[in-house]
């Protein structure tokens, strides 16, 4: 047995997650804790998986973390420009000669629900789940994609 070293703030913060997580709030490190108020960011169900939103030139992405989640379980849906992800995680069952001491991970049911901006074809919209990730790829219209523009200045007078 590895003994560790006891880190009372690390418990704290943990405790303060798991406690803000199961009430509907979510982290941010930018902006400290804030309430799911916001269309985007709404969720409604026993536990919230986490999500990075992330732009390059030509999409959205959002990656899910659903570790323990089958993709059957999963169900992604768009109408009137908002996208909504559901699904759930089963609990593991206690079996013969096993016992949990402890646990933390949260199951049940989830959803999520993000606000689309204007310029996302919705016609496009793939995703991928891999190892326990959605990865939902939104790409943008045509007319809003980054472009490059050679723009050539002239000598100033002087």
């Amino acid at each position: 047995m590895t003994l560790m070293k006891w880190d009372a703030l690390r418990d704290v913060e943990n405790l303060l997650e798991r406690t803000s997580r199961s009430l509907g709030w979510m982290p941010s490190r930018s902006m400290g804790w804030m309430p799911m108020m916001a269309a985007d960011m709404a969720t409604n169900g026993e536990w919230c998986p986490c999500v990075d939103i992330g732009e390059n030139d030509r999409a959205f992405v959002l990656k899910v973390e659903l570790p323990g989640v089958k993709r059957e379980d999963v169900a992604i849906n768009i109408q009137n420009d908002v996208l909504t992800l559901e699904g759930s995680r089963r609990r593991e069952e206690e079996s013969q000669g096993q016992r949990f001491h402890r646990l933390e991970r949260s199951y049940g049911h989830f959803l999520r629900s993000f606000s689309l901006p204007d310029n996302v074809d919705a016609a496009g919209i793939g995703a991928r789940f891999h190892d326990g990730l959605l990865e939902v790829e939104l790409p943008k219209t045509a007319a809003t994609q980054a472009r490059s523009i050679e723009v050539q200045i002239d000598k100033a007078e002087g």
